[in-house]
């Protein structure tokens, strides 16, 4: 078994946009229940961690976006944009999300763990430097990875996001850099309607982006093979020092905000090439936080298959995780590629090769 540390609190419950919206407190709290048939095994270390400092989040975000959104801190209500809604406890919420990723850059760097899941609210790689978007207040992914650089000193962070929805807050953050690369694969077309298969960053950074936008009704086959044919071959030619990832879990076949079709097996196997990769690249470390996903059923699936794989047991719970090892000899196996892939190969040849 793996140190994993989880990264949850009661706090990411408060966080309350309101009657029927669908990034609810419930996908926590049934994550949480689960959670809770495991603790006296101790499965899994539960690290303490602290709301982020304003110059932690400043690394990310402008001064007048912070305040603006401080501001909403004990009102009943408040409308950042038309789909990002505040309760009173949801700053605390959205600064206690950026101290957990903090917390666990810092302890995968020291080697107190092997790799975490921080099951945070509100999501954050929507987040721009000084707008909200898409329920996301603080960018928590690119926050962590602008700690590990500009504190901890690393000069190449991977960042996988595999939400449905492009990552246009997290892109932009590094666009013009190096020493991060983004990797999206995402549905096209969708909301927020970035993430053109052309766009590979620019100055320093041109070649660090890799956009793979999809055409709905992809499932397990067709993102292991992204993952085996395509993806691979660029991470093992950047060298990260450090795997983040923003995982949603909106691809889930059935949930609403989606058309692919993905399954548990299919979030088992990426999570299982991830953990391979920081293994021979970057000592193991790897850090996951949570963004989208709200089938409740296709969430949790998800969320504990892919934390069977990060521990390297299956979590017997009520609600088992276990992975069908026939259907991983199956994804690992070679297929005709999408042609969407293919165009996608095909525009990265420029800076990869693959």
């Amino acid at each position: 078994m793996r140190n994993t540390a989880i990264f949850i609190d009661e706090v990411f419950k408060e966080h309350d946009p309101g009657f029927d919206h669908i990034e609810c407190p419930e996908r926590v709290i049934t994550l949480g229940a689960v959670l809770d048939e495991l603790k006296h095994k101790n499965i899994f270390i539960e690290p303490s961690f602290s709301a982020a400092s304003q110059e932690t989040i400043l690394l990310n975000h402008s001064l007048k976006y912070i305040q603006n959104v401080k501001a909403t801190s004990g009102k009943i209500y408040s409308a950042l944009d038309g789909d990002t809604i505040t309760s009173p406890k949801s700053y605390a919420a959205a600064i206690l999300a950026v101290g957990a990723l903090i917390k666990g850059v810092d302890l995968l760097i020291s080697g107190d763990i092997d790799n975490g899941f921080a099951l945070v609210r509100p999501p954050g790689h929507h987040a721009e430097k000084d707008k909200s978007m898409g329920f996301c207040l603080f960018n928590n992914v690119a926050l962590a990875a602008h700690h590990a650089i500009e504190n901890l000193g690393l000069e190449r962070i991977l960042i996988i996001d595999w939400d449905v929805h492009h990552g246009n807050g997290t892109e932009k953050s590094f666009y013009e850099s190096e020493k991060v690369l983004f990797v999206s694969i995402h549905e096209s077309p969708l909301y927020p309607g970035s993430g053109n298969i052309n766009d590979f960053g620019e100055g320093l950074g041109k070649g660090y982006t890799l956009n793979i936008p999809l055409p709905g009704g992809q499932g397990d086959i067709e993102y292991a093979n992204i993952f085996n044919t395509l993806i691979e071959r660029v991470v093992y030619q950047y060298k990260p020092q450090m795997i983040l990832v923003s995982a949603g879990f909106d691809a889930y076949h059935g949930d609403a905000m989606s058309s692919m079709r993905l399954s548990r097996q299919g979030f088992g196997y990426m999570t299982r090439s991830l953990l391979r990769w920081a293994d021979d690249l970057c000592e193991g470390r790897l850090l996951v936080t949570l963004e989208g996903g709200y089938d409740l059923t296709g969430l949790r699936n998800g969320v504990f298959t892919m934390l069977s794989e990060l521990v390297g047991t299956t979590l017997d719970t009520s609600f088992s995780a276990s992975i069908d090892e026939a259907m991983h000899c199956n994804l690992r196996r070679e297929r005709t590629p999408h042609p969407a892939i293919e165009r996608v190969r095909d525009a990265a040849k420029t800076y990869w090769n693959i």
